[in-house]
């Protein structure tokens, strides 16, 4: 066969539940250098500076309390206002903060992606990690309203066995948040507007999610209503983590269970559909 007549296809042998885990790990300095420019960058030129991780998440309980304990009387199940709305945001927020980063990852990044290659996955991979670095910050935030509540005022919670499953309930935050972002972010390399859409969903979202209100209220007062809140993968993963530290709410292994499952189903989609889109995004970003 004469060199005219000769044709190459290049194809590629990855599949698409390739994690290729092997690289990612083989560039975990990229990893490590990744999470520290977030973490700089984001708080870069502010005079408080880090002190954002405590400051944000005690305003907005202060406004919780005020606003749904004491202007809209909603139950906190007997617990004391501030530790019930603070556990449920400092839970809701490593969530979200997981799922609107990595919903952007690939408009963020077009120009780093177009210019050199890395495993695409340490991208949304270092939100996760940096969010994680936040979220230990407002836990130690959290466990000292704890010791306040206990030692100070003397007020009435358990810490119960579940908090053992306290590192189980990070994970499933993070997966979740990381599977359902990178299907929007892949989503969003075609259609823009999804990328305003993302944070003002994910604030309705968390109204229906147990954190102003526990789910025995909303099962109580909002029957025809409550099947959202508990189809909500969310709302078993915060009441399993005001059950193991404030010894009040709806733990069940069914509820983790299905949380877990819907986690994983969305974790595995995520990967499918990222690890298409990053072959040919640049053409569309």
């Amino acid at each position: 066969m004469s060199a005219e007549n000769q044709s190459w296809t290049i194809e590629s042998k990855s599949s698409l539940l390739d994690l290729k885990l092997n690289e990612v790990w083989a560039y975990r300095d990229l990893l490590l250098l990744l999470v520290r420019r977030d973490f700089v960058s984001f708080y870069k030129q502010t005079i408080l500076g880090p002190l954002w991780f405590f400051i944000q998440p005690l305003f907005t309980t202060i406004i919780f309390t005020f606003i749904f304990g004491n202007l809209a009387g909603i139950s906190t199940d007997g617990l004391p206002k501030p530790l019930f709305y603070m556990a449920g945001i400092t839970a809701w927020n490593y969530f979200a903060d997981c799922l609107t980063k990595t919903s952007t990852v690939f408009k963020d990044n077009a120009n780093i992606f177009g210019k050199v290659y890395f495993p695409r996955l340490i991208m949304p991979l270092s939100i996760v990690v940096s969010n994680l670095v936040r979220f230990g910050v407002q836990m130690i935030l959290f466990l000292l309203m704890m010791a306040y509540y206990h030692f100070v005022i003397g007020a009435p919670f358990n810490i119960t066995w579940a908090i053992a499953l306290f590192p189980v309930i990070v994970v499933l935050m993070a997966l979740l948040g990381l599977g359902a972002g990178m299907i929007i972010s892949a989503m969003t390399t075609k259609y823009r507007d999804l990328a305003f859409l993302v944070t003002f969903g994910v604030q309705l979202l968390m109204y229906a999610t147990t954190v102003i209100y526990p789910l025995s209220t909303a099962l109580e007062k909002y029957p025809a209503y409550a099947w959202i809140i508990e189809y909500n993968p969310m709302t078993p993963i915060i009441e399993t983590f005001r059950y193991g530290f404030l010894g009040e709410g709806a733990f069940s292994w069914g509820g983790l269970g299905y949380a877990s499952g819907i986690t994983l189903v969305l974790l595995l989609v995520g990967i499918v559909v990222f690890n298409k889109v990053e072959r040919n995004f640049v053409d569309t970003v």
